[in-house]
């Protein structure tokens, strides 16, 4: 355990970081899923759920969870295999 104050602040705030990029990574995970699964299932808010998982990559790039170039990747990804089940 750290005994600096400057180290003990620091320990803290990486931990509410670190969850805070949990859920956003979690997030984004799970859209992903969703809209994949509709667009298996051939569901009528498969677009919405794919606009929906594009945008939460997007956000999580925005808020630094994630650098750009991986959000481009996971979209591109994205969308060639939604592209494939149409």
């Amino acid at each position: 355990m750290a005994n600096i104050k400057s180290q003990i602040k620091r320990n803290r705030q990486n931990e509410r970081r670190r969850l805070r990029n949990k859920a956003v990574r979690s997030e984004m995970r799970t859209r992903t899923k969703t809209a994949v699964v509709a667009a298996e299932t051939g569901a009528e808010h498969a677009p919405e759920a794919l606009r929906a998982a594009v945008k939460r990559i997007d956000k999580a790039a925005a808020q630094g969870v994630i650098h750009k170039n991986q959000a481009a990747n996971r979209k591109s990804r994205l969308m060639r295999r939604i592209a494939k089940l149409a």
